[in-house]
């Protein structure tokens, strides 16, 4: 049996830097033709922190194991 596959773009940004912070992240899974979209904020961050809490929060959404693919902006 072939496992799901999902597709993940993230971003985070603060402003300035650091300070006020968001994220953001859309889950896509054409399979079963689902997107879901995450995202939050925090008021003392760093872009890298929200960069990083964008993928965390978008993996620890997935409900099952499946094959991920992960796309950010952050070098």
């Amino acid at each position: 049996m072939l496992k799901t596959s999902v597709t993940i773009y993230t971003d985070g940004a603060c402003s300035p830097n650091p300070g006020i912070g968001g994220w953001g992240a859309v889950l896509i899974s054409k399979g079963h033709n689902l997107r879901t979209e995450l995202s939050g904020s925090e008021v003392d961050s760093t872009n890298n922190r929200m960069e990083m809490t964008a993928a965390i929060k978008a993996l620890e959404a997935l409900k099952k194991s499946c094959v991920v693919k992960l796309y950010t902006d952050s070098s």
